[in-house]
């Protein structure tokens, strides 16, 4: 029987498979010494190395495990894909996935020790130079590479100053940087704080004044004491940074049926265009469905589902009950009374409908050529007696019916009235009033 843990990853796992397209490749990037390479080893050793059927491939990815060590010392000097070539994860029977990680150069902070040495600026090798290139533009180019080309989903690893020596201070421009760098490539990703205290009330207004700051979604996490339901918490908050790709906004069914001019409908169409345009993630919807409630004609607006893997929305409006009366007054011509009033009503206007059927169509022949024909309708018919009839030396029968037929022809009337009223001054001034 499989635990609710395993459901929710698995439902977790599904999604962005849809939206990546079986691929899940995580960059992790972020400021040196923050915990990435722990963040790396925590993750492939809760989630992936555990589904990995293949041996062979499960041993190489445990061998490829980054090094993480506390202190000032720099720990990743290159970046490096974990495993090295993705690895098929089997997250249930027919769910596939293809998992890698990239643990990037971190951006250099003040404090930290590794990014020079005694020639000056410390030269590291990356997969895109043939050439060593100093540690701070590896950082910089590694990290728009890694989110760009080889990443379906970005992980910005900061951190409170609490899991080392380097102050949290000295994080914030790195942290900057990396943040304006990934919202330039456009890839989804989200922010960790690691922190030894994740709950504490300094570490949550620090996560909360993140997440403003930078519009994007901020988890504070120890990341030595990850666990699963961590990870998928994670990757949770990770899918609610796709782009949404449709949005369905239901208006009320007797909206729908009133005319493309009608002054409701028209207000309702702008509406949904005016709001729906701030829709650019799936974390956006639920904030928008409550700006529907602004406009005086919606009484309510539920978001009535989200397909998280298709990236699709639907949001259902709802209109006043007076609303109602009042459109169904002005489309009528009368003010309703009550049900039986409006019973009253309605069987004037079936009578009403039921004639103008007969001719509708003689009506619409007559205005564009000038004559139209109401052909009769059966219930019109009067059928006389049946009459025997005899010719020769054969008999027959003569059946009769009779019925109106309404033949409309279309007349241009002139008329023309001149009345003598006196002298030309008095007709001029008749002519002016």
């Amino acid at each position: 029987m499989p635990t609710l843990e395993k459901l929710e990853r698995v439902d977790i796992f599904k999604d962005i498979a849809e939206r990546t397209g079986g691929d899940i490749y995580l960059g992790v990037v972020g400021a040196v010494r923050t915990g990435k390479s722990t963040f790396i080893k925590k993750f492939m050793e809760l989630v992936v190395l555990p589904n990995i059927e293949d041996e062979a491939d499960r041993v190489r990815a445990k061998d490829e495990l980054p090094q993480s060590a506390a202190g000032k010392q720099i720990m990743t000097t290159e970046p490096k894909f974990i495993p090295n070539h993705a690895v098929k994860v089997t997250v249930e029977e027919g769910l596939d996935v293809n998992i890698r990680v990239v643990d990037c150069v971190g951006y250099a902070v003040k404090g930290a020790k590794g990014f020079e040495d005694e020639n000056g600026p410390r030269m590291v090798h990356t997969p895109w130079y043939d050439e060593p290139i100093p540690f701070q533009e590896a950082a910089e180019i590694g990290t728009r590479k890694v989110i760009q080309e080889h990443s379906t989903l970005g992980v910005v690893i900061t951190t409170d100053g609490s899991i080392g020596e380097i102050g949290r201070e000295d994080y914030v421009d790195a942290e900057e940087r990396i943040v304006d760098e990934l919202k330039e490539v456009g890839k989804p990703f989200i922010l960790i704080i690691n922190s030894t205290h994740p709950y504490h009330p300094e570490t949550e207004a620090l996560r909360k004044e993140l997440s403003e700051k930078y519009d994007i979604p901020c988890l504070a996490q120890s990341v030595e004491n990850m666990t699963e339901h961590d990870i998928n918490n994670i990757l949770r908050e990770a899918l609610f940074e796709f782009p949404v790709l449709e949005v369905n906004v239901n208006l009320p069914s007797w909206v729908m049926v009133l005319s493309d001019e009608h002054w409701l409908r028209k207000s309702y169409e702008d509406a949904v265009k005016d709001t729906v345009k701030d829709i650019k993630r799936l974390r956006d919807v639920d904030r928008v469905v409550g700006t529907f409630g602004e406009y005086d004609f919606i009484e309510n607006a539920q978001l009535s589902g989200i397909e998280m893997g298709k990236g699709t929305a639907e949001i259902d409006l709802y209109a006043p009950d007076n609303l109602y009366d009042q459109v169904l007054k002005e489309v009528v011509g009368v003010e309703i009374r009550g049900k039986d009033h409006l019973l009253q009503l309605m069987q004037e206007f079936a009578h009403a409908k039921r004639e103008y059927d007969q001719v509708a169509d003689a009506l619409k022949m007559v205005k564009q050529t000038g004559y139209g024909i109401a052909a009769p309708s059966i219930n019109d018919m009067s059928l006389d007696e049946p009459e025997i009839i005899k010719q020769g030396s054969r008999f027959g029968v003569r059946l009769k019916a009779v019925a109106p037929s309404i033949h409309m022809i279309k007349v241009d009337v002139e008329s023309e009235f001149s009345p003598i009223i006196g002298t030309e001054n008095r007709v001029k001034s008749s002519c002016a009033t």
